[in-house]
């Protein structure tokens, strides 16, 4: 992280009585930027976030100074480095309070971890005739996967409907649910919407049914405490990207009992025990689904990001995070012609919306000549938009760094949208 006379920014913001994100800015070199000769304001979070310079430290400090493979050198470099490495997996277990550091996987993102257990999990328990229960605001991720799945077993691919605010609707999805249900899979919050789903309710009618459940949490993780305890879901996961960390390092959380008794899902590396042209002896958990060179410097890069968000408070990032999110609807819902799609009561610090006679493409396209940087499109949630009957919107998501001044420049900038096509 960076220093400021000797004190870390962010160790200034935590003395501080109040939340200031100016003051955690300052841990950010990418955000000092200007954009086409203006401030950078960055609302594209939800598809990756900024790094603070805790974690470029981390990982530039592993390259030049322990690189090496871990789990098999005798020498201090390597020592050091699978140290570094299985302190990573400690972080994580304490960051999302699971039983054991063995329940924790290293994978490459949320979209490899939802596909391991697929094809583990899925393989070994998913047969003709069963079915596999998603909902209608999945992102592709959580739905291509269990197509698959079922359309190699033969088994049925269920969809709970959601309502016009973007709720799921309990009702139906408790319907859904049967002798012949084999797994639930679902987003924590959706990346489409914003949509917050009540995971512990879900996981309490599922498991009546003795259905498993498993989470995408790729949107919840950077934005609330999570406790996959108190959740009771069996499978969560996550990427370390959107939680201030690298790319190309993500997180598979899951049950030991489950995970003991799933077939390993890639081979090669450190997932072999043993090996004869007779027969192969897999390795423990978490190895046994770690096969080959992990990204070292990826997760040596997470834990050092959560160790970072661990130090400002999930809790008063997300009581920050949703003050942004009060004051960006009221501004956003005052601009003529603009339509929020996605207004859950319960919603996380999203702002999906479409603006009368302009293509979401366009109005991006113009933001970012004012130096504002949005996604636009079907954001990999196709079903969602055709659910809400558009081919897509425009999308501003907040993090802790943002401010309320960077709103405003955002409905300055949408503002000129409606002047250019006015």
């Amino acid at each position: 992280m960076k220093a400021t006379g000797g004190i870390l920014a962010s160790e200034q913001h935590t003395k501080a009585l109040s939340f200031d994100a100016d003051i955690i800015r300052e841990d950010f070199p990418i955000l000092k930027q200007l954009v086409y000769g203006k401030p950078l304001v960055y609302l594209d979070n939800a598809a990756t976030s900024q790094k603070p310079a805790g974690v470029l430290d981390a990982m530039t400090h592993y390259y030049s100074t322990d690189n090496s493979n871990i789990h098999r050198g005798v020498h201090i470099l390597s020592e050091r480095a699978t140290q570094q490495y299985e302190e990573a997996r400690t972080k994580v277990q304490g960051f999302i309070n699971a039983a054991q550091s063995k329940e924790i996987i290293f994978t490459r993102g949320t979209t490899e971890a939802i596909n391991l257990v697929a094809n583990s999990y899925g393989r070994a328990n998913v047969k003709a005739g069963d079915e596999v229960l998603i909902t209608a605001m999945e992102h592709h991720s959580n739905i291509v996967p269990w197509q698959i799945l079922c359309e190699e077993k033969g088994a049925r691919l269920r969809v709970a409907p959601i309502n016009d605010d973007g709720e799921l609707i309990l009702e139906d999805f408790a319907k859904l649910l049967n002798e012949r249900t084999k797994l639930v899979s679902l987003v924590h919050v959706s990346n489409a919407l914003g949509t917050i789903n009540p995971i512990p309710g879900i996981v309490e009618i599922a498991h009546r049914h003795n259905v498993p459940v498993m989470i995408d949490g790729a949107q919840a993780a950077p934005h609330m405490k999570l406790d996959v305890q108190e959740l009771d879901c069996d499978f969560y996961a996550f990427s370390g990207h959107k939680v201030y960390g690298p790319t190309g390092i993500g997180v598979l959380y899951g049950k030991a009992s489950l995970l003991d008794a799933m077939p390993p899902y890639q081979g090669g590396g450190d997932m072999i025990s043993s090996v004869t042209f007779e027969k192969t002896t897999y390795n423990t958990l978490p190895y046994k689904f770690e096969a080959g060179t992990p990204n070292i410097a990826g997760t040596i890069g997470l834990g050092a990001a959560i160790d970072y968000v661990n130090q400002i408070g999930l809790e008063r990032i997300a009581r920050y995070e949703h003050e942004l999110l009060e004051y960006g609807t009221e501004a956003l819902s005052q601009i003529p012609g603009l339509r929020l799609i996605g207004t859950a009561k319960d919603k996380a610090a999203v702002l999906s919306f479409v603006l009368e006679g302009v293509h979401p493409h366009d109005v991006g396209t113009i933001l970012d000549r004012e130096g504002i940087a949005i996604r636009t499109g079907h954001h990999c949630a196709m079903p969602v938009m055709e659910r809400f009957g558009i081919p897509a919107t425009a999308r501003a998501s907040l993090a802790f760094y943002n401010t309320k001044e960077e709103i405003d420049a955002l409905v300055a900038g949408i503002h000129k949208v409606k002047e250019v096509f006015g």
